[in-house]
């Protein structure tokens, strides 16, 4: 059986696996205070544009949402994110966890829309009873977004603008940033995302990484005491190094982003196989995600031959199924997919 089921499920890229046998007998300082972690940050710093970001290695996505937004929030405050945003709906609360209040707003498409969020926040302004409730505190997005699609570079600057009028910090979960900025039509750069939000992140363990996550705080903004409230949330991995070595792999010689250009042209070779078949879309996604319209027939019979997700059902109750590919996607993965689907 062939697996369309995510993109985390697949060990690490073999580059990655030889800077950790390489320096597997060397003894570096721990927590993260080591060579390896600083020749990283470094290199993530150059690719960035921002020779001050701070940085920090956490190991996955859910520990790393919880605590940046922790972080970043006073005990009164809450973050902004729209109702299909990742935190809201797939990280069992964590945030909540953390006694801070997710405020939720309409998306499209699984995007924020600048109106939408300054609508909210006029509103919330001229509330005469805002003392008596939670305060927007930050706002979050994901890049690309839990449907896959893409935020424009001038989609990114007006929530980026409004939330500097409100004086809100801006933070962009990454998890799958890789496949967005090599998707085809995006137009933001790592570069113009760095300076167009106060702190984001980047995903390793869905590309590439055996697990890792890189935060970076733009503007020289992380809390003073930020390691200290990593260690709260049990987010300070002892052998700080393993996460260091593996950025320090994906971020030589453009590993990280000729992996997730590979990951999305598997992706659409993937789309045309559907269309072929006369399938329907529950989004136009350019990245490594496809969520596709199937009737119960079809997901029976697929889903002896395919590992794939089930996403939700549409107005006329069929199917909309997650097909996700990733860096180890192959070109036989694609072909026997092809056959499942005759």
């Amino acid at each position: 059986m062939i697996s369309f089921e995510c993109d985390y499920n697949n060990g690490a890229h073999p580059k990655v696996l030889e800077n950790l046998v390489k320096y597997n007998s060397s003894k570096p300082t721990p927590y993260g205070f080591d060579e390896f972690s600083e020749r990283a940050k470094q290199k993530i710093r150059e690719a960035c544009g921002l020779p001050d970001a701070q940085i920090y290695f956490l190991t996955g996505g859910t520990q790393t949402n919880a605590t940046t937004i922790d972080s970043m929030l006073y005990q009164y405050e809450g973050v902004i994110c729209v109702n299909s945003g990742h935190i809201n709906v797939h990280e069992a609360g964590a945030v909540e966890f953390t006694e801070h209040k997710i405020i939720t707003i309409a998306d499209k498409d699984g995007k924020m829309e600048a109106k939408t969020l300054n609508r909210y926040l006029d509103d919330f302004m001229h509330d005469g009873n805002k003392d008596h409730a939670v305060h927007p505190g930050l706002v979050y997005i994901t890049y690309p977004t839990e449907l896959g699609t893409l935020y424009s570079a001038k989609e990114l600057d007006d929530i980026y603008q409004i939330c500097q009028r409100y004086e809100i910090p801006l933070y962009v979960d990454g998890a799958r940033l890789g496949y967005g900025l090599t998707a085809d039509g995006n137009d933001i750069s790592l570069p113009y995302l760095a300076r167009h939000c106060d702190v984001f992140y980047i995903g390793g363990t869905k590309l590439g990484a055996l697990c890792g996550e890189a935060v970076v705080f733009t503007h020289q903004n992380a809390h003073k005491h930020f390691f200290s409230i990593q260690k709260q949330h049990g987010a300070v991995i002892a052998k700080g190094a393993l996460i260091g070595l593996q950025f320090e792999a994906l971020f030589t010689d453009d590993l990280y982003f000729k992996l997730a250009r590979h990951a999305n042209e598997m992706a659409m070779r993937m789309k045309e196989l559907f269309k072929k078949k006369g399938l329907s879309f529950y989004v136009d996604s350019p990245t490594n995600q496809q969520f596709v319209i199937i009737n119960d027939e079809q997901v029976e019979r697929l889903s002896h031959k395919v590992q794939f997700t089930h996403f939700g059902q549409t107005e006329r109750h069929q199917t909309i199924c997650r097909f996700v590919t990733s860096w180890a996607t192959t070109d036989e993965d694609i072909k026997e997919l092809e056959k499942a689907l005759d």
